[in-house]
């Protein structure tokens, strides 16, 4: 089998990268070209994202790809979900577009609901209510930047955004949109209910095309620029978490995945969305996955809570690599004290270890006295938050888990991996550690026919990359600890 080349742009909230990927003989290899970090800029007090710092960025990994001579048969971008950039004309945008942890959405549920209800909303989308998404920032766009709208012909989420630069081709894959909270996963459709109901302009929503589209070549002027010819640019799955999910190496149904990073999106696949009282009590949402499928998950935070505290000590003056604060974590004392992770305090920034600390304080518990116990304080309530999540999923689709599958850039914390395992009771297979990035590259193999299926695209992933097997371990120690937890939430 002649060698397919193709070149992910896999953007994520901390850092972003141009990764080369070669299939051959239904293995693929992948080259990392070039990583960057990213992270909001701070504008008159408002957080946005420097999306032109990102495109050229990316076309410099474009360009270290081309020296070395390939022929690149195709280029994708995925990112993250919900936040999007105005465009007009050949505008590159309208507007700096915002970060999703900007707090001008603090109070938009209330404002939204009281528009449109919140069960018209979730039997429309199936979405979880989370005041970041899409709709709500552009409701208030509405209120206070009306001129933005009446100036921007479309809006384009992020990843769907890079490919519209480099193929001057606006579209908006499904997945992608399937973040929004104004698209719906039974229609596969923009909500044209919500979209009038909220008053939204028709106009800027973008036509939809399924994961694996051809929008076409990159613009002569890229091509150029960036020394490669020939090369198409396909909408694979534009949302990071469908491309991780497609490159779940599992096998048969009786599995859920938690895709591990910045934020720990939790779920299952199924063929159906599903949309009821329960999934809307707790906060489920239906996401588009590869093949038509659903990724019917829950967002949950992540390993941004080790990083906030990291941030927080270096600015105290110790500096702390992530693999050192795991061998820390890994020396502290087990079940020590445990955090509500969903809490509304962890899901803004500032001061993390402070946070954790009066938390452990308020509920009468020991508090952490050192980075290692901090961290693993927070490793331990993500595992348990993982099994809570699990028995979740259970109740509202009637399913079991036998196997949880972690991916992601979170599958390379081998203590998080371990306490997983012993918190759920689960046989836990961690890896790939760059789920995103493969599911991009081999939905784009789908997309231009080197591969037939999603099933093909797992079969590819378990002969190509090393997956870790983790078993659980003292279920006894882990029982009580889960009900200690489930009193935390409770409390919450």
């Amino acid at each position: 089998m002649q060698p397919h080349r193709y070149v992910a742009c896999d953007l994520g909230a901390e850092s972003c990268r141009v990764i080369l990927g070669t299939l051959e003989d239904d293995h693929l290899a992948t080259e990392e070209i070039h990583r960057f970090v990213n992270d909001h800029v701070t504008v008159f007090g408002t957080l946005r994202w420097d999306v032109l710092r990102i495109f050229d960025e990316l076309k410099k990994g474009l360009r270290q790809v081309a020296v070395r001579g390939y022929q690149i048969e195709s280029v994708s971008t995925d990112s993250w979900g919900v936040d999007y950039v105005y465009v007009r004309a050949q505008e590159p945008m309208i507007t700096c577009p915002y970060h999703y942890r900007d707090p001008r959405t603090d109070s938009a549920l209330e404002r939204a609901f009281a528009v449109v209800p919140a069960n018209l909303i979730y039997s429309e989308t199936g979405g979880h209510f989370f005041p970041n998404d899409t709709l709500y920032q552009m409701l208030d766009d509405l209120e206070n930047r009306r001129e933005i709208l009446e100036l921007s012909e479309q809006f384009l989420n992020i990843g769907d955004y890079f490919n519209y630069m480099f193929s001057g081709v606006r579209r908006a894959e499904e997945s992608l949109a399937s973040t929004t909270q104004l698209f719906n996963p039974q229609q596969r459709k923009w909500s044209r209910r919500l979209i009038e109901g909220f008053g939204l302009p028709a106009r800027i929503f973008p036509e939809l095309v399924r994961s694996g589209t051809t929008l076409g070549p990159l613009l002569p002027s890229i091509g150029t620029e960036v020394g490669l010819q020939g090369t198409q640019v396909i909408a694979g799955c534009s949302h990071d978490t469908a491309c991780a999910v497609a490159a779940v190496p599992a096998e048969g149904q009786d599995w859920s995945y938690v895709s591990s990073g910045t934020w720990s999106a939790m779920g299952t696949e199924v063929a159906q969305p599903i949309i009821n009282p329960k999934c809307r009590e707790y906060n489920f949402t239906n996401e588009i996955g590869y093949g038509g499928t659903v990724t019917f998950l829950k967002n949950l935070v992540g390993l941004w809570l080790v990083r906030e505290c990291r941030r927080q000590w270096a600015k105290e003056g110790q500096e702390y690599a992530y693999d050192q604060l795991t061998k820390m974590a890994q020396e502290a004392e087990p079940l020590k004290c445990l955090i509500n992770p969903a809490a509304p305090r962890f899901v803004k920034p500032n001061n993390m270890p402070q946070k954790i600390s009066n938390y452990c304080r308020e509920t009468s518990q020991e508090v952490p006295r050192t980075p290692g116990e901090s961290i693993r304080c927070i490793l331990e309530s993500l595992a348990l938050l993982y099994r809570k999540t699990l028995g979740e999923i259970a109740t509202v689709t009637g399913e079991k888990a036998r196997h949880l599958h972690i991916v992601g850039g979170g599958s390379k914390n081998l203590l998080l991996n371990q306490l997983a395992a012993d918190a759920t009771q689960l046989t836990v297979l961690a890896g790939p550690s760059e789920a995103a990035a493969i599911g991009n590259i081999l939905i784009q193999a789908i997309g231009l026919g080197h591969l037939g299926s999603l099933a093909d695209l797992r079969r590819v992933v378990r002969r190509s990359f090393p997956i870790m097997t983790y078993h659980p371990r003292e279920p006894s120690t882990w029982q009580k600890a889960y009900e200690h937890f489930q009193k935390l939430v409770a409390k919450s």
